[in-house]
This record gives C-alpha cells, structure tokens and sequence, in this order.
C-alpha cells in the first residue's frame, strides 16, 4: 500500500482512489454491503453501565452471510497490501483475525493479556482510566522487519490497540495496518492511532459512546 501512515479509512462505500475506476455496480454493491453489515450489530443500552450504547456484533458474526461479508470486506480492503501474518488482539480480534488470515493465506499470531502465553513473551504495561493492564506476545512470533495486520473488533478509546501496536515494534514488526469491524470515532481512537503513525481501517461507523 502506497498511502502515507496515520490515515483513518472507512469502506462505508469505497476506499480513496478505487474510486476513480470502480463501476456502478461495484460501488453499488458496496454500499449494499455496508448497509447489511451495519443492519446486523445489534445496539444494547446502558451496558456495560448506565448511559452507554453498546454496539453488539455476535449477532453479526452470528449470521452466516454477516460473517463472511465482514471478512470479504477486509481480504478486499487488504488484497494488495504485502503483509506476512495477521496478528489479532484477544479475545473478539481472535474471531476476525484468525479468518481473516485463513482467507487470505497468512500466519495467524494472538496477542494475549498477561500469563495466557507459554513460551517467553514480550509484553507491554499501559495505563487504564483506573489502573494498568499488560498485553504480551511470544517473543518468536515475530521476525524483525515481519509485516503484519492489526486486527480487533471496535475501536474505542484505543487503549489496547495502541497498546498492541506499541508491543508489536517493540519485537521489530513492520505495522501494515490496524483493522476493525466498529469505529466509534467521538471516542477518539483511531485519532489516537493515527497519530501514532498507525492506518486504521473500519468496516462501519456509530456516532456517540
């Protein structure tokens, strides 16, 4: 991917210059499958507490044609990009990571939270509005100059994907791009992101918490 890092890219319909040279019936097609994929996650108020809307996306992955739209969506997005694995982010970055890699032909590597690796890890401490987590790695995941996806399932506030993102050059990997089924950008993530020098590509949009 020739674009400069740090950019915020949306496939609410199309993605920049695809399009110039898209059709009627590609761009239609895509906007079709944005508005199914949207219609499919569920929105459940005041969880995990009062005043926030929760965007629920089992019932996306729950519903077969959801599921693989979602992932024709990202393996689209990524067709071009000259990745080596796909690292997903525990435990929902799991589900998109892991069929995404498949699809795509690639290398599978979970970053997990603390003691859940067997091998020795490198890990990362980040702070919490309330406290720290840590998330870790094996240490012989990753090769240095390893080029690799970032894959979750919504952006927030972007603490762990950060966080993420910040052990993966830790080990020496070469951050291709950041992919996320849900942005919540009033939350300021993939602003975050962004400006740590880190693409992030979501499939879908909501306004608010």
């Amino acid at each position: 991917m020739s674009r400069p890092p740090g950019q915020t890219r949306y496939l609410n319909v199309t993605l920049g210059r695809r399009m110039e040279t898209m059709t009627a019936g590609k761009i239609s097609s895509d906007i079709e499958r944005h508005a199914s994929i949207k219609s499919k996650i569920r929105a459940i108020p005041d969880f995990p507490k009062p005043g926030i809307l929760f965007r629920d996306i089992t019932t996306l992955w729950n519903d077969p044609d959801g599921f693989r739209l979602s992932i024709d969506a990202f393996s689209e997005a990524y067709a071009r990009a000259a990745i080596d694995s796909v690292v997903g982010i525990e435990s929902r970055g799991f589900i998109i990571g892991a069929a995404l890699a498949d699809r795509m032909g690639k290398g599978f590597i979970p970053i997990r939270k603390q003691g859940k690796l067997p091998a020795e890890v490198e890990r990362y401490e980040y702070e919490l509005e309330y406290g720290h987590d840590c998330v870790e790695i094996h240490k012989d995941a990753i090769v240095r100059g390893q080029r690799v996806l970032v894959m979750d399932d919504l952006m927030a506030t972007g603490g762990t994907m950060l966080a993420s993102c910040e052990l993966l050059r830790r080990v020496g990997a070469v951050i291709v791009s950041c992919g996320v089924i849900v942005d919540l950008p009033d939350l300021g993530g993939s602003r975050k992101l962004a400006a740590s020098g880190c693409e992030v590509l979501s499939l879908v949009q909501f306004p608010g918490h």
